[in-house]
């Protein structure tokens, strides 16, 4: 035996952290020839056999002792060559294959350099699983980053789930360990098994594990995601060439699982969904779906807001070849697609990212900076280079890998604050003595430049429910780079003014124009999401009050009040036709309401005609963010519950009038202060009857007189229906 005890002892107990320094075939110290050694527990014979030259000897490895380590010397050549290990297992069959511990590294110093300062841009390319060949070999190389681990080995469906097969090795100091497996294929399962920093011996799912077994199993499934051919070439173009600011924005947004479903049990696929969807979708006229969160999740009911699996669309709906499918298929129909994405947190199971190598390496170690408060999960330690390019790395996958026009980042609340719903005494103030993280403010900093220099065109937008300054900024003018952010405050003031009594809301008015105060300090989206529809809240519909006439105007009016006001537009799936009950992740939409009266079909009605007009008429997106591209005519008519504003378009000088009535008491002959003379034609009201109105309005248009009101120079009388809103263009 040319091994040292100590060494054989590494070996057989499985700690030695570079394997194959011992294992594989290697020159003796003397120079004289050649020592192959291997490790194969069930193993009873084994021979080393030349491959490409078979001038190279062919030996046997005798067992050492009564341990699975082969040992095999020839002194016939003293240079390494490429070889097979013949393997007679104890049952009498027999295999032939390439040594795993033959081969080079597959990560090389250049990864681990930019890995190690926290700048690897394609990091899911290096660390995971990755199919590739080797010296004419087709196998996995595989990688995971665990520097507190004292072993790793990649377990699987290839080696019987046995962690002495094909144990890692250490790469320097870097943290990541590394084996090429030979004739590992597409589809093979497998996880990671650690002996962690206390010596505890655990099983973990890969970190950046591109597919998963559908939960609750775990393994992670080797995947090339790069094998779908796309056809969506003309939508990136285009996309890259626009200013998504001043462009229509119209977001359905959609929890996969319970838009439609084949049956109460079972949902439908990605593939199975792309054609109903697209029709849906362009039938009403959103310009974008937004899909909550689709990374891997083990819990279902968190909506995906819990991910185990990152680097991994959800299995639930089928492949990554398919949730690729549907997306280039939403973009050859003219549709964009954004994604929520979840870097704020990660649950706490031990089995995916929680104290993975046995520490807080993910997390931070104190739970008064590791310890998320509402949710019971973990946060991320945004000052670790490796944790922040796990996730910066992590957001370009997206856009690169699945084409992804836009990522809505969640709860960056709780990451701008080290006090997020903390007490006194429960957070740690940062290094100026302050409640900011200023980690995860550069972090913010650090992704959105990323994704704006590295993906043209696609857009960031920040649920932030604060008043952190200059979300929307770009960094240079000391902004966190997001493209939008959700206009929370409009969302709470709008809801609960529309969930009064029209006989009360002649004293809540300025809930409805106090958004305008503070409408230029950001590019905002105005958001009727997933969060307004749940946890006892009810739906859109149901928080609407008086009879079901009164309802279906009320949420008629609050839709159009939504479309014309000044940002880009979110609503959640159901409130368009609107669904009565609450959100239930488990059941589809209550489709069958369409067919129940005219109530629910006028109110889809008004949605699509709603976006119609809206992407037909550039004034109300294009000034979004420009002071002339909004004035209110009229705001302070408490008395009558009345809202009159002006939409501009500066580049084609074009003006568009809304009309708000927000009690069920019409009024005629009211005068309405307009900027310019001539016809303005009805575009739009949501009291006709095709939208099960009461049909009054102003059908033939108005004509404006040279009579000054409301500082504008012209004016005209208007017919104004019970709740309702009119839309008016200016010919």
């Amino acid at each position: 035996m040319l091994l040292t005890d100590a060494e054989l002892s590494s070996l057989t107990g499985l700690i030695h952290q570079s394997p194959h320094t011992l294992l594989g075939l290697h020159p003796l110290g003397d120079g004289s020839g050649l020592v192959a050694r291997a490790q194969i527990p069930d193993a009873a014979q084994v021979e080393l056999v030349p491959v490409h030259d078979q001038t190279k000897p062919r030996f046997a490895l005798r067992r050492i002792g009564q341990t699975a380590v082969f040992e095999g010397v020839t002194l016939a050549v003293n240079r390494v060559y490429a070889y097979d290990l013949v393997i007679t297992w104890a049952d009498g069959t027999q295999t032939q294959g390439r040594d795993p511990y033959s081969f080079w590294p597959t990560v090389g110093d250049t990864d681990l350099h930019l890995f190690g300062e926290g700048n690897h841009r394609r990091l899911g390319d290096v660390l995971g699983a990755h199919l590739t060949e080797l010296d004419g070999v087709p196998g996995v190389a595989f990688a995971v980053w665990a520097p507190n681990a004292r072993r790793v080995s990649v377990i699987g469906s290839f080696n019987q789930w046995d962690g002495r097969r094909h144990s890692m090795r250490m790469l320097g100091a870097s943290g990541v360990w590394e084996i090429f497996v030979p004739g590992v294929a597409e589809g093979a399962l497998y996880k990671f098994e650690l002996l962690d920093a206390q010596g505890n011996l655990k099983v973990n799912t890969d970190p950046f594990g591109a597919f998963f077994e559908q939960p609750p199993k775990q393994a992670a499934i080797v995947w090339n995601t790069r094998k779908f051919r796309w056809t969506d070439s003309a939508w990136l173009e285009q996309r890259a060439q626009t200013n998504a600011l001043k462009a229509p924005m119209s977001i359905y947004e959609i929890h996969l699982g319970s838009w439609r479903r084949k049956s109460a049990w079972e949902a439908f696929g990605y593939r199975e969904l792309a054609a109903p969807l697209i029709e849906y979708v362009r039938k009403l006229g959103f310009t974008h779906v937004e899909f909550l969160p689709l990374a891997e999740h083990a819990y279902y009911p968190s909506w995906g807001y819990q991910v185990t699996g990152f680097y991994a669309p959800t299995s639930r709906y089928g492949t990554p070849d398919d949730f690729q499918f549907l997306v280039n298929a939403l973009h050859e129909a003219g549709i964009g697609v954004l994604v929520d994405w979840v870097p704020a947190h990660f649950p706490r199971d031990t089995w995916a990212l929680a104290q993975f190598d046995g520490t807080a390496l993910f997390e931070h170690a104190d739970p008064r900076q590791g310890a998320h408060q509402d949710w019971g999960t973990l946060i991320f330690n945004f000052g670790r280079h490796e944790v922040r390019n796990f996730l910066a790395a992590n957001a370009l996958y997206w856009c690169e890998r699945f084409h992804i026009d836009g990522l809505r980042v969640d709860a960056v609340a709780s990451m701008l604050y080290l006090d997020y719903s903390r007490k006194e005494g429960e957070w740690i103030p940062n290094q100026f003595g302050g409640r900011e993280n200023l980690e995860a403010i550069e972090f913010l900093k650090h992704f959105n430049h990323l994704v704006g220099t590295e993906h043209p065109g696609v857009v960031t937008i920040a649920e932030e429910s604060t008043a952190f300054p200059m979300v929307s900024r770009p960094p240079y003018l000391g902004g966190l780079g997001f493209n939008l952010k959700w206009n929370m405050g409009w969302m709470h003031d709008t809801l609960g003014y529309f969930g009064r009594d029209p006989i009360y809301r002649r004293f809540h008015q300025n809930d409805l124009t106090f958004a305008m105060l503070y409408q230029g300090h950001e590019n905002f989206v105005l958001p009727l999401s997933h969060d307004e529809v749940v946890h006892g809240k009810g739906s859109l519909r149901k928080r609407m009050p008086g009879d079901d006439w009164q309802a279906a105007a009320n949420l008629r009016v609050l839709l159009g009040y939504q479309w014309l006001f000044p940002g880009k537009k979110l609503l959640f799936m159901g409130q368009e036709f609107g669904q009565t009950a609450e959100w239930n992740s488990a059941t589809e939409l209550d489709w069958w309401l369409l067919e129940a009266g005219p109530y629910h079909a006028g109110v889809q009605k008004w949605m699509g005609d709603l976006n119609a007009c809206y992407q037909s008429e550039p004034a109300l997106w294009r000034g979004d963010y420009e002071a002339d591209g909004f004035w209110w005519v009229d705001c302070g008519d408490h008395a009558n519950s009345v809202l009159t504003f002006i939409r501009h378009d500066r580049e084609s000088g074009a003006h568009v009038l809304a009309v708000l009535n927000l009690t069920p008491n019409p009024l005629t002959g009211y005068r309405i202060g307009l900027p310019k003379p001539g016809r303005w034609r009805e575009v739009l009201n949501s009291d006709a009857a095709i939208y099960a109105g009461s049909n009054q309005g102003n059908p033939l248009g108005v004509t404006a007189e040279d009579y000054a009101v409301q500082n504008q120079r012209y004016s005209a009388m208007f017919t104004l229906p019970p709740l309702s809103v009119s839309v008016f263009k200016a010919e």
